[in-house]
């Protein structure tokens, strides 16, 4: 029997190193000195929270012991004052001070953070990416402070900060020069029209996430569509290549509609729920995006916004026909609809859908509140010779009758129903015993069972609660 002081370090390097649970990291460093301090050499990442009390010591002890580390996330959700006191700003004093490689840090529900912390980091030279999640005492003015010294940053997020109101920070980065992908999520004092500070820094940006507090926005603005906030200007965004817009108002012919028709390289893009997006918009970005795989749309209801009613400034099958004719390589489809006492009729129809499954290599499919997609919808999907993955929500107009041709889909893999009220244990029956799916998802669904999901496919996930009718 080998001792384990004759394996050589390499061998017990490996071994370590396959080991991926923090949990059995730190079991199996405990059982002998010469495994406890390979593991302290190969430790690059730590996630602290809640546990740590005293948080000062705590950290200390740790950074100690990890010298290597360069990812660390202290989060904090759920925490309670009995839970000891939460890291402030001179945890990251320590942090700064004792882990020189540090290149990613995430804090989230940090309340005890202010700028004077931030300040602290800007010693952190070689840090790269910055996540912020519910800081509610950092300023713009700490953000500035920590993106002047640290002049690697290319990953930046911040979310729910709702006191970062000067965007200093933001004109710096563009200056600067080396952000790549910028989130700003619910950041409440951050408005589409601050992103143009950004400036030459858009030339960078592979990916921007920009997200506006819906219930601090629509009682505001939802009145005023024809938002004038940024001048007309060029911004250059040609090498995005991620694009998510949430909430926002976008101005015909100028600002976010400008960054539409510029990504020319641009594979992914999520607008949801931004009001002035027009058919324009979109077909200037498809005929510039051919390299797109994956859109995704939720758009008001009819009722949502009554403003929006017989409104040019919305979404139609123009859209879906521009992103058939121009984008051959579209794998991915999301549409969805705002919750609403009624669906939408005026925006996309079930022939723009199905022009976009047709002509274009789509794998995933996702419809959302789109009571147009019923069970001819369903019998053209017969043809959909790439569609891998459906996900059908809240679609009332398929019957079994639909639900049964999925049998007859020729390479679905993966079928999600969540809250149709048209469809039954009936509809699954084909698919019993025949295992083509290798996985199903029934969630909701008042007609459908426990026991009529049982070998329709491989694998099989089943949830009930019927609150949502209600």
């Amino acid at each position: 029997m080998m001792l384990i002081d004759n394996i050589p370090d390499h061998i017990l390097w490996e071994i370590l190193i396959r080991v991926k649970k923090t949990g059995d990291r730190n079991s199996l460093s405990l059982t002998c000195r010469r495994l406890y301090h390979l593991d302290n050499s190969q430790r690059h990442s730590l996630r602290v929270g809640c546990g740590m009390d005293p948080a000062d010591e705590a950290l200390t002890c740790l950074c100690s012991r990890f010298l290597n580390l360069s990812k660390v996330e202290i989060t904090y959700s759920g925490w309670m004052s009995k839970l000891g006191k939460q890291l402030d700003d001179k945890g990251l004093l320590i942090l700064a001070n004792h882990c020189l490689s540090l290149t990613e840090l995430t804090l989230s529900y940090c309340t005890f953070i202010t700028d004077v912390g931030l300040r602290y980091l800007a010693s952190c030279s070689k840090l790269s990416s910055l996540r912020l999640n519910f800081m509610p005492r950092i300023t713009g003015c700490g953000i500035l402070s920590l993106v002047v010294g640290c002049k690697n940053l290319s990953r930046l997020h911040l979310i729910r900060c709702l006191n970062v109101s000067s965007v200093e920070w933001l004109e710096y980065l563009g200056k600067l020069g080396t952000l790549e992908d910028l989130s700003i999520k619910n950041c409440r004092a951050i408005g589409e029209g601050d992103l143009i500070k950004l400036g030459h820094g858009w030339q960078k940006l592979k990916t921007l996430q920009f997200e506006v507090d819906a219930n601090y926005r629509y009682m505001k603005v939802y009145d005023r569509l024809s938002v004038d906030r940024w001048q007309k200007q060029h911004v250059p965004c040609e090498n995005m290549v991620e694009l998510s817009l949430v909430n926002c108002i976008i101005s015909p012919g100028r600002g976010l509609a400008c960054v539409l028709g510029k990504c020319k390289n641009l594979e992914k893009i999520h607008l949801d729920m931004c009001v002035g997006v027009r058919d324009h918009d979109i077909i200037c970005l498809s005929q510039r995006s051919s390299n797109l795989k994956s859109v995704s749309f939720r758009v008001p209801s009819d009722f949502s916004l009554p403003s929006l009613v017989n409104n040019t400034l919305r979404l139609t099958d123009e859209s879906l026909d521009a992103l058939a004719q121009n984008c051959s390589k579209l794998e991915s489809v999301r549409i969805s609809f705002s919750d609403g006492e009624f669906p939408s009729s005026s925006s996309f129809t079930l022939s723009g859908i199905l022009c976009l499954i047709q002509k274009c290599p789509v794998r995933q499919l996702a419809l959302d509140h789109v009571y147009s997609f019923n069970d001819v919808g369903m019998e053209a999907l017969c043809l959909a010779e790439y569609l891998e993955s459906l996900e059908l929500v809240r679609c009332q107009e398929i019957s079994d009758e639909g639900l049964q041709l999925v049998s007859q889909f020729p390479r679905l893999r993966v079928l999600r129903l969540s809250k149709c009220l048209g469809v039954s244990d009936d509809g699954l029956k084909p698919l019993v015993g025949s295992f083509k799916l290798d996985f199903l998802a029934v969630e909701d669904c008042p007609q459908i069972s426990e026991r009529g999901v049982q070998g329709a496919a491989k694998s099989v996930s089943f949830r009930q609660d019927l609150s949502w009718m209600y």
